[in-house]
């Protein structure tokens, strides 16, 4: 959260002229509820499940850039169908700049909730730091606009073209 899936990903179909998927907005569609929510009533399990399948029926839509939620990377299988589906990029940032960024909107982050939210998002980074290893492209978003990012992700991808 907050290393700019989102926003990136939006800026990169545009300039690949392709179709934009952010996961969250389509877990949260096919629950008719919020991520939060979804959470909330049912665990974070539940929400797992849930995002595994939205995962699946995304993969398989040809030319489509897709951001994830960061736990997706935490899970072989969702790992699995999204490198067979292309490039795999992670988006990375210091626990400092998760914090700024996402500041604004603490209470609708159900990972965050409760405790210190900058202990929390250092504690997640580094859980979730050999799984953020398997990606394909790794960049760090920390001290960086949308457009650089967005840039060095399109010459990586243009090294990876067959």
């Amino acid at each position: 959260m907050g290393t700019g899936k989102s926003a990136v990903g939006k800026i990169l179909a545009r300039k690949l002229n392709r179709p934009f998927i952010d996961l969250d907005r389509e877990i949260e569609k096919e629950a008719g509820r919020t991520v939060q929510q979804i959470f909330e009533r049912d665990g974070e399990p539940a929400f797992r499940r849930l995002e595994a399948k939205v995962v699946k029926e995304a993969a398989v839509l040809e030319s489509h850039v897709i951001a994830t939620g960061g736990g997706v990377m935490c899970d072989e299988e969702n790992v699995q169908v999204l490198k067979a589906s292309g490039l795999l990029v992670c988006l990375t940032a210091s626990a400092d700049t998760i914090l700024e960024r996402t500041s604004a909107a603490l209470v609708s982050r159900p990972l965050l909730v409760g405790g210190d939210p900058k202990e929390r998002i250092a504690g997640l980074l580094a859980l979730r730091a050999p799984y953020y290893a398997r990606a394909d492209v790794t960049i760090d978003t920390t001290g960086r606009t949308l457009q650089e990012v967005s840039e060095d992700i399109l010459c990586k991808i243009e090294k990876f073209k067959p």
